[in-house]
């Protein structure tokens, strides 16, 4: 455990294993972002990005009552327009820098996610949600938009329509129909807790081959931007980096010799 105790910025940091639990430990505020809590997300997305030690990180807030209930108001309330300016550049950094991580990234939404609190999650590669949870980007409702990604995400996830419902309606999503639409990944079990669920969703990647899972990722992300000829192109390219490594021909040894594989990342 890397950081017993959450600092300044709210965000506290430990280690299972290959999988890296950050919590947004500000429950007073309902784990709301302030600049120094999102700017720290982004040094840590960039951390894990050169960690060998790291396969996955999970991201989740502290207590049961909220993930993240988006931005920190009462910080938001002493800036001008310039400062929120700023303020949304920041929130682009840090949460392109966990889009872009190349290891997976589980978003554990242990209670409620508004605005900037699914926004982050959006962010995120997976989402598993409490069943008592709820989540909606609520932005329209106080005389903004989401600002943070939130449009765009969801649009590539639930298409324009029903990104228009939720946006434009400001509407808060039972975990049930978060998952029907695909927002979240899985609903915990009753009595389980959404860390319990992401843990156990994240279990293989402590010994999946990075290299792989890494590719894996970046094609699949590549299929978001690029026409057909010009994804497939890519996938071919993200295909190469795994044919020349040695935990390809490590896959082919241990499956040879009746064994499970022990990847890594070569």
């Amino acid at each position: 455990m890397s950081q017993p105790e959450a600092a300044e910025h709210g965000v506290r940091v430990e280690t299972r294993g290959a999988l890296a639990i950050w919590t947004l430990d500000r429950p007073e505020r309902m784990n709301a972002l302030s600049r120094a809590t999102v700017r720290e997300l982004g040094r840590l997305a960039r951390a894990a990005a050169e960690d060998d030690s790291v396969r996955a990180v999970i991201l989740t807030g502290a207590g049961d009552r909220a993930f993240c209930a988006g931005a920190d108001l009462k910080e938001r309330k002493g800036m001008d327009e310039e400062d929120v300016r700023d303020f949304l550049g920041l929130y682009r950094a840090a949460f392109d820098a966990i889009d872009r991580l190349p290891k997976p990234t589980v978003a554990a939404i242990n209670g409620v996610a508004f605005g900037g609190g699914l926004e982050v999650a959006l962010a995120c590669d997976l989402r598993v949600m409490a069943s008592t949870a709820k989540v909606g980007l609520t932005e329209v409702s106080l005389a903004i938009i989401p600002g943070a990604g939130g449009t765009q995400r969801l649009t590539r996830i639930v298409g324009p329509a029903k990104a228009k419902e939720l946006i434009l309606l400001a509407r808060r999503l039972e975990a049930e129909e978060a998952q029907a639409l695909g927002i979240v990944n899985r609903v915990a079990a009753e009595g389980q807790g959404a860390l319990e669920c992401a843990l156990e969703l994240c279990a293989p990647f402590e010994n999946a081959a990075p290299i792989a899972v890494a590719a894996a990722l970046d094609a699949i992300d590549g299929a978001t931007d690029l026409d057909l000829d010009a994804g497939l192109l890519h996938e071919r390219r993200c295909y190469e980096r795994t044919l020349a490594s040695q935990d390809r021909l490590e896959a082919l040894a241990a499956f040879r010799e009746k064994r499970p594989p022990v990847y890594r990342g070569e």
